[in-house]
This record gives structure tokens, sequence and C-alpha cells, in this order.
């Protein structure tokens, strides 16, 4: 990831309007803002939530409240709490996520 051309700014999250995404079970709300080629994102998602799709996109995510299951495709799985993150390149890995209580994530793409 190269970052270029972006001006120094702030985002005040809570004017960043909401989506909704259906997993296979529970719901991801994004909150997204791009910066040149860059999404970043504040990602919460609901107790019992289920990726719908296996993901090949590179992410730098944090997490920020709950608890957040990351299942690669080899068999691998890796839990995220509060203060931990997890890095990976675009077509890398594939990878999908689960939360049995519900997450808050920060993630840059």
């Amino acid at each position: 990831m190269q970052i270029s051309d972006i001006p120094f700014g702030t985002t005040d999250w809570s004017t960043v309007p909401k989506t909704e995404h259906k997993g296979d079970t529970g719901l991801a709300t994004w909150q997204t803002c791009h910066f040149g080629k860059i999404r970043v994102r504040m990602v919460e998602y609901t107790p019992g939530y289920l990726a719908d799709h296996w993901c090949v996109k590179g992410h730098i995510l944090l997490c920020l409240a709950g608890e957040l299951r990351t299942e690669l495709a080899d068999g691998r799985v890796f839990v995220l709490k509060p203060g931990m993150s997890y890095q990976v390149a675009d077509e890398a890995e594939p990878h999908r996520s689960s939360t049995s209580v519900g997450a808050k994530l920060f993630i840059v793409d």
C-alpha cells in the first residue's frame, strides 16, 4: 500500500453514514471513508455474525471491542480480542469472519 495525495485530515466517525451488510447469519454495519485508493472502515458485527463469503482482499484490521474469529481457507483459526490486530495481503489467504458475541473493528484496505 502506498499512501499519497491525501492531505492531513480528521474523521468524526459519528457523522459517517452506516450501511448494512447481511452475513450468512447476523448483520455487519459499515461506516466507510475513501481516501484515494484506500478504504477505511469502522465495522460492527452483531452477535452470531458469519460472513457470507471467503474474502481475498488484503486488510489491516484492529479489534476495538468484542471478539472476532477469523478462519483461513486452510483451516487455521485466529481469535482477536480488543487491542489485537491482523494483517493479510490481497489474494494471499482466503479468510472468513465470525463472532458469537459481536465485534467492533477498524479496518484499512
